[in-house]
């Protein structure tokens, strides 16, 4: 009695293991779980529902999607890694375990992406689409899939974005601001574009999508500014240009 009382008092990991029997039921006792295997530098831990990061870290927090309660001791072994791993190879590896674990949509959350192309920049589409064939030949060998390609009505602070695949069966996506093309001009949209295909390479590769040094890296190798943001001018104030404006020029581009 004694010496399992001497036990308790210290700590002893065979006796705390106790404690874990059964998965995590919230955030709290998942941060805990994740705190005995191993993880460090976190101090909160966010459940979300966000279907296309399936767990991320800033600071001293970790937001992870919930899904991740019923993670087996392997897949949740993987996450501490992957944040605190010291390596490139060791994040990478990680990274594939936790993707690994099949996260089921609940049937009350609709399977989609916000907002649709609208009819009118179905031509813009179609020559993003071809730009972005031209460049995966030209910068990438021809290895990146072909993604659709998205123009955006509701997007006015950021130029572009890409979305990697979700485990709930969305595919990749490319989205381009319309604002950003009347405003810059058509030669800026395909930077902009050249620029979420760098992404999409990060991620088809393994990398983290951010705008680190393999991101800088591959940028300055394709010919685009290697940073996440950049000064842009109106291509000429208060004109407005229309699609097939827009065509002539991507035909005129190159």
């Amino acid at each position: 009695m004694m010496k399992w009382l001497r036990a308790t008092l210290r700590g002893d990991p065979c006796q705390l293991q106790l404690d874990f029997e059964g998965p995590p039921q919230n955030a709290e006792q998942l941060l805990a779980r994740l705190r005995a295997l191993g993880l460090k530098g976190i101090t909160r831990c966010r459940l979300t529902r966000n279907r296309a990061v399936m767990v991320s870290f800033s600071g001293r927090e970790l937001r992870i999607h919930e899904a991740y309660l019923g993670a087996t001791p392997e897949v949740l072994e993987a996450i501490v890694a992957f944040v605190c791993g010291r390596t490139r190879h060791e994040r990478r590896a990680a990274q594939r375990i936790i993707l690994s674990f099949p996260i089921r949509a609940p049937l009350r959350t609709p399977v989609r992406r916000p907002g649709r192309t609208n009819e009118e920049d179905e031509a813009l589409v179609r020559e993003l689409m071809y730009w972005h064939a031209e460049y995966n030949a030209r910068y990438f060998n021809g290895m990146l899939s072909t993604v659709p390609i998205r123009i955006s009505r509701r997007m006015r602070s950021r130029l572009g974005q890409y979305t990697a695949a979700s485990p709930y069966g969305e595919p990749a996506e490319i989205a381009i601001s319309r604002a950003h093309i009347r405003r810059h001009g058509w030669a800026e949209a395909l930077h902009t574009l050249l620029h979420e295909m760098v992404h999409q390479w990060q991620a088809e590769s393994g990398y983290e999508i951010d705008h680190g040094a393999a991101f800088r890296a591959k940028a300055i190798e394709v010919g685009i500014a290697p940073h996440a943001r950049r000064e842009l001018r109106a291509a000429k104030a208060g004109r407005v240009v229309s699609p097939h404006e827009l065509l002539l020029r991507a035909a005129r581009q190159e």
